[in-house]
């Protein structure tokens, strides 16, 4: 119990409990499924009310740090670091290779890095970084944010710029800060679910709007504006979750000209741009953005730690003002304690040399797996062409469908993310997502030929259904 101790400073109470544990498990001192104290155990080490506790533990459940099991007491939650089913199944243990997470390996996590940086902003920050800070964010880190971005050819300011606890914070300011009651939203189909939930929740009109292999169908898209002018057009341009597509130059560029043309605003999700893997053009739409049109957000959870919930929030002026109403009601400040140790770890640690060795690891990943989903999965699958990213989208042939596919093979031991969940509409779909963020190349490997040698037990062992299905389906390969 002593490692739970600390000293408080001025402030809210339940708000430094709150962050003490958050950084427990971040930086591994906390372990996934470990019990922590009982609230009214802890309330009499910490020598606070049991209501500081119950607040804290409720922030920390609300953000899936902690899970609550009846009868049994508080954990370190398995959904950020490892995961259940939809059904609730664990699916921590290692017989299950997990292609359904986007979560990446803890291996790439810098996380003795991050401990130093944790250090080094308690020693030299002391007491402050258990404060509130600015609502938009700590001073420092939004200045070295602005230089990342001028790296990757964003040009901005701080006055322009929002830390956000990571990038479904992200959404849900945006949606607030811009959507009405029955506004119209575009979005990708098969699009992130994250954002078709927070929409949804601001009674958004969600107009869907098919993707082709260089992006969003420009031509459905302007025949949909025609009978009714979007207030957001939501993006992901590189490496689509979940189907790995990334846009062109031309059709970047051109839907910021139709946005301005037409007075929309676009929302350009942006999770893996860092890094080449196959494509022609890494670069965001933010980048070519000359008349302020698009809103972008960066998220770091594949780049650094998923549970570190921290992200870039890029707005026009006119948004701004409005936006920092929109966090103030969300969580009035992201962690001070986790901006300041970002900040002292880009600065004091090799955040180059990192970025670069998960780029190395994602680029061999995906080329690998890539040749091997052709090799092995080609003959029974339609699968979607990519040129990069951690995602492959699978069909399967006509007559069968996800909600049976997906749990079949989770019973055979392969995790896989159903396609339906990518859609607004309730569909019967025959898709599928592969991920490779989570499971080394030897294991995806491993999983990818239990695929392989479980579908002529799956699809129909009637071979005149099996040879009319054959021949009306064209199969792609990525």
């Amino acid at each position: 119990m002593e490692r739970f101790k600390m000293n408080f400073v001025s402030g809210i109470k339940y708000i430094q409990v709150y962050n003490k544990i958050k950084t427990m498990i971040i930086v591994g001192d906390l372990k996934v499924n470990e019990k922590l104290p009982a609230i009214r155990s802890l309330s009499k080490i910490l020598n606070v009310n049991i209501s500081t506790i119950v607040k804290a533990y409720e922030l920390l459940e609300a953000e899936n740090y902690i899970t609550k099991k009846i009868g049994s007491g508080t954990f370190v939650s398995c959904v950020l670091f490892s995961g259940y089913d939809n059904s609730g199944k664990d699916l921590s243990s290692e017989k299950i290779f997990r292609l359904d997470t986007g979560n990446p390996s803890s291996d790439i996590f810098p996380i003795d890095d991050f401990k130093k940086a944790i250090n080094i902003a308690l020693d030299n920050d002391g007491d402050s970084v258990f404060e509130y800070d600015e609502t938009n964010g700590v001073m420092e880190l939004k200045e070295v944010m602005v230089e990342y971005l001028i790296e990757n050819e964003i040009s901005t300011s701080v006055d322009n710029l929002m830390i956000i606890s990571g990038a479904q914070q992200g959404l849900d300011i945006v949606s607030k800060t811009l959507i009405d009651y029955s506004d119209a939203v575009f979005v990708e189909e098969p699009t992130y679910p994250g954002a078709l939930n927070v929409l949804k929740n601001r009674n958004a009109k969600i107009i869907r709007i098919p993707l082709l292999d260089d992006g969003i169908d420009i031509g459905i898209l302007k025949m949909k504006i025609e009978k009714i002018k979007p207030k957001l057009l939501y993006v992901m341009p590189n490496f689509q979750n979940p189907t790995g597509i990334s846009y062109s130059e031309k059709k970047k560029k051109k839907l910021i000209e139709m946005a301005e043309e037409m007075d929309f605003y676009i929302l350009e999700d942006d999770f893996i741009s860092d890094f080449e893997f196959g494509s022609q053009n890494n670069r965001t739409m933010k980048s070519y953005d000359v008349y302020d049109r698009v809103i972008y957000i960066k998220s770091f959870s594949k780049i650094l730690m998923p549970g570190l919930r921290v992200g870039i929030l890029c707005l026009p002026n006119e948004l701004m003002s409005r936006a920092n109403f929109s966090k103030q009601s969300s969580d009035l400040a992201t962690s001070t304690l986790i901006q300041r140790s970002l900040y002292r770890y880009i600065k004091h640690c090799d955040w180059k040399a990192h970025r670069e060795l998960v780029e190395k690891i994602y680029t061999e990943r995906f080329f690998c797996i890539k040749k091997y989903i052709n090799e092995k999965l080609s003959p029974y699958f339609n699968i979607r062409k990519t040129n990069g990213g951690i995602n492959f989208f699978l069909e399967l042939r006509r007559g069968y469908f996800s909600r049976e596919f997906v749990p079949f093979m989770l019973e055979r031991g392969v995790a896989l993310k159903s396609g339906s969940m990518f859609y607004d509409n309730e569909i019967d779909d025959r898709y599928f997502r592969i991920n490779i963020a989570r499971e080394p190349v030897d294991r995806l490997y491993q999983a990818i030929d239990i695929i392989a040698d479980s579908m002529n037990e799956f699809y129909s062992e009637d071979d005149t259904i099996k040879e009319d299905i054959i021949k009306e389906d064209t199969f792609r390969q990525v």
